[in-house]
């Protein structure tokens, strides 16, 4: 049977799983739906149409779910679908989709979003994403997983985010982030590779040495970048992980490209 604190609110139209835990002083709207395992410790709000996968565990004071901060909002029945394994400190906050982003944000499995992390309206992001305390994500942001976001880092809307990238604390990301990069600095420019991320993840010795060539050559200071990155496609076409850059470059998007200071 489920374990509900008798303080808690819940609306008897919501979906609650048999073995989710909910503590004192949450409230849970009509259409919310809670997985397996899933616990909300207190003082939690959830609302609108919002899925929480298996075993995520909420922490006092998150508000998940409520109605995005976009003026355009009009009311549309958007979704918030978060993933299974999730740790949502203190004082998170996640906003669901809008009818200009797609009608969803969604979170992925086994992410951990410190205290007041923002997750905005139309967000999507991968598994395992870290959001330390106080990093926020603009509207329309894509992040790849393994991506980690430091301490009062802030994410323009529409960036995206590539997998294995680093954002340095303190940093305001205008511009793309490519996968495996790091990014620092007041107006982000692209620091090198996330080496160390690398390394934790178990990426082979060649593979970053590979990464590494690959990276001086793309942002060499001949040429332009268009030409380097046909140079790399080339000299690099039978590498996954340098080609995953490449792809991302070329792809459509509506921001500019983080690059390093002063290229």
């Amino acid at each position: 049977m489920t374990n509900i604190h008798p303080s808690a609110v819940i609306d008897s139209k919501a979906e609650i799983a048999s073995s989710a835990i909910i503590g004192p002083f949450c409230v849970v709207g009509p259409d919310v739906k809670l997985g397996e395992s899933v616990e909300l410790v207190s003082h939690v709000a959830v609302a609108g149409r919002t899925t929480i996968g298996a075993g995520t565990r909420i922490f006092p004071f998150a508000s998940i779910g409520h109605r995005p901060q976009d003026l355009k909002y009009k009311g549309e029945p958007s979704t918030l679908e978060i993933g299974a394994n999730n740790q949502i400190r203190e004082h998170v906050t996640m906003n669901p989709g809008t009818e200009g982003g797609g009608m969803v944000t969604r979170v992925g499995d086994n992410c951990l979003f410190m205290a007041s992390a923002h997750v905005a309206h139309d967000c999507i992001l991968g598994d395992n994403v870290i959001m330390a305390n106080n990093a926020t994500l603009a509207g329309h942001v894509t992040v790849g997983e393994y991506a980690f976001l430091g301490g009062l880092s802030a994410v323009h809307q529409f960036v995206r985010i590539g997998r294995h990238a680093m954002i340095g604390g303190m940093s305001g990301v205008e511009a793309d982030v490519i996968p495996f990069g790091m990014v620092i600095g007041n107006r982000a420019y692209l620091n090198g590779l996330n080496i160390v991320g690398l390394k934790r993840r178990g990426f082979s010795r060649d593979d970053i040495h590979t990464l590494r060539n690959a990276y001086r050559l793309m942002f060499a200071p001949e040429g332009t970048l268009a030409e380097r990155l046909s140079d790399v496609e080339e000299q690099f076409k039978d590498h996954p992980v340098v080609m995953e850059i490449v792809a991302f470059i070329r792809s459509d998007s509506s921001r500019s490209l983080s690059t390093p200071n002063g290229s």
